[in-house]
């Protein structure tokens, strides 16, 4: 057969086989593909493959060790295809152009095994940066939120997703949208706050940022899950349908709606005594019929067979693969456990009708084809696109530094104790201080693999505070004591501290946490607490090194926030971080010094106490303190609090009604009342105010926009955010900042159990935290109760304009 003769069958063979044809519609590809493929060829596109075994006793998932033992050689679990490869990069120390060899090579191998060449999604973890050796360590989510930047949020997740399309994989899993509800679980660093508005715009962006190169964002964990009792991970969740409605649902929403995310990552834990992997209203009705969500649903790691093992609502691999298809759990990850031969088994028996499977790969095919995996002819994103892999540029480090040093929050700064005389004589106290691993959060790659390889560098570079302040302080004399360990009982370097700390004229303590996973850490997965005391013996030296008279500035780098109890008034200043990233010693030392002004405000309460758990905010008022109770909830420092180097004024409140056309109509509210308008139930109002910098350097204020709705159908929070602004004002500068506020911003689920937007009053208040509020008015909601449906209003628009 000549060349020639070869190309036109060639051609015919394309056209006899539609699913190759690029110019179809992929509805149409996947349904012709699907017709040619057999029952396990169908099975082999629902699950993923986890090559790498942890070293004895280091699982970095959990019960990793468990469920790897026995698996199959590789050649027989790809025979007839593989849905996923997990975590090629990302459970051990690869240099990154090897590691980009190896998924090419595992690729190709997967491409040649099945008939049809389909290549597998390569996944990675990518919550602070792709989890891999040698990749940008950013800041972990908790302090995304303490930044108030979506904007910023979303260039770090285009750098995380540039750096994992080059290298070959196709999605990521990321962001958690859970809303921090309980401090004492250990995975609050994951979160970004403890309020939904919060957490659903800034996840949005970071959607929006990483799926913009092209990699699938999966949003977890869906959803309820950091509702656990007593802040247990993995623990039940026993909370009511409104909560359950109002604040653990809208960040998936959004995320749904304005990100159009790909992927959702079911949760762990039991929801009211169902699991999720088993819960088909959770994962096809809700997610799917009532959020419009139409991507991937993957297993959080051996989700599907804890429904045998942990949650026994399965008594078998087979029993908990029928029961996770039949909820809508498309793919098991990170391993083939149940949905091989234990679902091809329920499907031949009849236990489960085979169309439940087609229905699960023909999403998987979707995804497939949407990257381009199976359209050689636009470059397919099977392997690497390139030969260039610095996954830790310039460009990455400087959004890091950004990031990090806006998320940083002064608490206190008693008598202008910061920054710091340029030429103090120093006491740089605690086991922070000279840790170079102090800024990075559990599912940073060094604390989430690298601790299982302890001979190998962390792959990025990083500087201690201490070295990071004296670089930035050259003229100061800075002596330095460890004092003690992040944990444990050793108070032997106590006495050594205090002795250093009394030759100083500023004592600098640096305490807080060390993340890690599964009790290896005092913060992170499986990292749960009982009560909110700093770690190990630090509240003791803490206390000693106030005890000295000396003005005492602690410095917090911690994964959830802790109380410090009645030490806090005797305090010089206080800061709080959240694991800021690699860049994190040179941010904290800037704003010590003075470089940085600091402009993060808190993403959730600092509790007043050690035995503190929920606090107020987003709490009814029955949950404020009262006379019937002797214990008093009001957190230490509240929800969007934040000092700053410079002052803020709040000026001019305006609230004016717009319609459709954006005319302002007259007539609503009598004239001259600015702090007043009416809108209908359906309506839109604009509020706005000035802010001016009355200070004498610039500064950063993030304007926050609380409201109250104080007679409802149901007991409604005392306040909740409706939108907020990052604002940078130079000394004397002023600046109008507007928010356009459509009335289902008000709207919560009512007795009827669904969504309401209720005539009536609503109360406005503009200012710097949930607490300070510098300007109020009123919004009054005029005409019949509506139910806003699927195409609710989610967000709020905000423009910074000059004066």
């Amino acid at each position: 057969m000549t060349a020639s003769d070869q190309a036109d069958v060639d051609v015919l063979s394309a056209v006899a086989e539609p699913w190759r044809e690029a110019s179809l519609p992929i509805a149409d590809r996947v349904k012709d593909l699907l017709a040619r493929m057999t029952l396990p060829e169908k099975l082999a596109q629902m699950y993923g493959v986890w090559l790498s075994s942890p070293p004895d006793g280091n699982d970095i998932a959990p019960m990793q060790g468990e469920f790897t033992d026995g698996l199959p050689p590789f050649p027989e679990l790809i025979r007839d295809g593989l849905g996923q490869l997990t975590r090629v990069f990302g459970s051990r120390p690869l240099e990154p152009a090897r590691g980009a060899a190896e998924l090419a090579r595992l690729q190709e191998q997967i491409i040649a095994a099945n008939r049809f060449g389909i290549p597998a999604i390569a996944h990675e973890e990518c919550l602070t940066g792709f989890a891999t050796w040698c990749a940008t360590a950013f800041p972990t989510p908790l302090a995304w939120g303490a930044a108030f930047d979506p904007e910023l949020v979303g260039e770090m997740a285009t750098a995380i997703g540039a750096s994992m399309a080059a290298a070959g994989v196709h999605q990521g899993l990321a962001p958690v949208l859970d809303v921090a509800r309980d401090p004492r679980w250990g995975r609050v660093e994951e979160t970004i706050g403890a309020d939904p508005y919060l957490v659903g715009v800034l996840g949005t962006a970071y959607v929006r940022g990483l799926q913009s190169t092209g990699v699938i964002a999966t949003l977890k964990h869906f959803a309820g899950y950091s509702g656990s009792r007593a802040g247990r991970n993995m623990a039940p969740v026993g909370i009511g349908k409104r909560e359950f409605a109002d604040v653990f649902l809208p960040p998936f929403e959004m995320a749904i709606r304005e990100g159009g995310v790909r992927s959702v990552m079911h949760s762990y834990a039991d929801l009211d005594g169902v699991p999720p992997a088993a819960d088909r209203w959770l994962l096809t009705e809700l997610l799917r019929g009532e959020l419009g969500f139409d991507g991937v649903v993957v297993a959080d790691y051996y989700g599907i067979s804890f429904l045998e093992t942990l949650h026994g609502v399965a008594g078998s691999p087979s029993e908990a693969a029928v029961l996770a298809l039949r909820a809508g759990v498309d793919v098991e990850l990170p391993n083939v456990r149940c949905y091989g031969t234990p679902l091809a088994d329920a499907v031949r028996s009849g236990a489960v009708p085979e169309y439940l499977v087609d229905r699960a790969a023909g999403r998987v095919l979707r995804h497939k084809f949407e990257l381009g995996l199976l359209d050689p002819e636009r470059g397919a994103r099977a392997t690497a696109r390139g030969a260039d892999f610095d996954f830790d540029p310039p460009a990455n480090r400087e959004i890091a530094r950004r990031l990090a040093e806006s998320s940083i929050v002064l608490l206190a700064n008693e008598g202008g104790a910061l920054p710091l005389d340029p030429a103090a004589k120093l006491a740089v106290v605690g086991p922070l201080a000279g840790d170079p691993l102090a800024f990075f959060g559990c599912y940073t790659f060094p604390r989430h693999v690298g601790f299982a390889h302890p001979d190998v560098s962390p792959g990025v570079p990083m500087m201690p505070l201490l070295t990071a302040l004296r670089q930035e302080l050259p003229d100061a004399q800075i002596e330095y004591a460890r004092g003690c360990d992040v944990g444990g009982d050793d108070t032997s370097a106590i006495e050594p501290a205090l002795e250093c700390a009394g030759n100083a004229d500023v004592v600098v303590a640096v305490l807080g946490d060390e993340a890690g996973l599964f009790g290896r850490g005092s913060s992170g997965e499986g990292c749960d607490v009982t009560d909110l005391r700093l770690p190990g013996v630090q509240a003791e030296l803490l206390d000693r090194l106030v005890d000295l008279g000396k003005p005492v500035v602690v410095v917090l780098i911690t994964g959830r926030p802790y109380a410090l109890g009645p030490v806090t008034g005797r305090l010089a200043a206080a800061v709080q971080t959240f694991f800021p990233g690699q860049e994190g010693g040179a941010a904290i030392a800037g704003v010590l010094s003075g470089r940085v002004t600091p402009s993060g405000k808190l993403p959730i309460e600092i509790p007043p106490d050690a035995g503190s758990q929920q606090c107020s905010y987003l709490a009814a008022r029955l949950a404020a303190r009262s006379p019937v109770s002797a214990v008093d909830p009001t957190p230490l420092f509240p929800f969007g609090h934040g000092l700053s180097y410079t002052t803020f004024e709040y000026l001019d409140l305006s609230i004016t009604s717009v319609q459709d056309d954006g005319v302002r109509p007259e007539g609503l509210v009598p004239d001259g009342l600015r702090d007043r308008a009416a809108i209908g139930t359906d309506g839109t109002a604009e509020i706005a105010c000035t802010v001016r910098n009355t200070g004498d350097r610039a500064g950063t204020e993030v304007v926050q926009l609380y409201l109250r709705d104080p007679v409802a159908q149901i007991a409604r929070p005392v306040r909740f955010l409706a939108g907020f602004a990052r604002v940078e004002l130079k000394a004397g500068q002023c600046r109008r900042v507007v928010f356009r506020l459509h009335a289902d911003r008000t709207s919560f689920h009512g007795v009827a159990g669904t969504s309401v937007v209720e005539p009536g009053l609503i109360e406005v208040g503009l200012g710097s935290s949930s607490t300070d509020l510098r300007l109020a008015g009123e919004l009054e909601l005029r005409g019949p109760e509506r139910h806003p449906g699927p195409d609710r209003v989610l967000t709020t628009p905000v423009r910074v304009l000059e004066r």
